[in-house]
């Protein structure tokens, strides 16, 4: 199970309808799935007498609670949860929630970024968390502003090319 980033105190659970989505999955799978057969598997391994040294017993429990824990994060976190579709916004020049941004940094390399919400951060597909120090400063922005970030080298300077709004999955 991928561990999730804590959630600012004092802020709303922004989210797309795919994260949304994909925690309600995860969620369903838990409890639909995986949970009942666990549960089945720690009363047959309880039903064998000494549990003291039953390994089933012991790593099923062990699981049951793991798996309660996450179910418990995955309910507060969807109650909590603002969907917003980011494809529903339009035509829109500034930085918000949602956007995909192209930006362009001192050496000329362009690289472009999706914020999103905590829970779907993954830097790998370009998708980078709403209060993260990059999409902090890019947010607000419109097309040709210049963010300045501060980064362990120093301050970079990104320039905005681009900002669409797009389903994001």
């Amino acid at each position: 199970m991928p561990s999730l980033a804590p959630l600012p105190s004092g802020v709303k659970n922004y989210i797309t309808p795919g994260g949304h989505q994909k925690l309600q999955a995860e969620l369903e799978q838990l409890w639909k799935v995986e949970r009942p057969v666990l549960v089945n598997t720690i009363t047959w391994a309880a039903s064998n007498g000494d549990r003291s040294e039953n390994g089933d017993y012991i790593y099923g429990k062990r699981r049951l609670r793991e798996i309660d824990r996450r179910v418990r994060f995955l309910h507060k976190r969807l109650e909590q949860a603002e969907v917003v579709d980011p494809a529903r916004r339009g035509a829109c020049d500034q930085v918000f929630f949602g956007a995909t941004v192209t930006v362009c940094n001192d050496d000329g390399c362009e690289a472009t970024y999706a914020i999103v919400g905590v829970d779907e951060a993954d830097l790998s597909r370009g998708h980078i968390s709403w209060v993260s120090p990059l999409a902090r400063a890019l947010l607000k922005l419109h097309e040709g502003d210049v963010a300045r970030l501060m980064t362990p080298a120093g301050i970079a300077e990104l320039e905005v090319l681009k900002v669409c709004y797009l389903s994001l999955e």
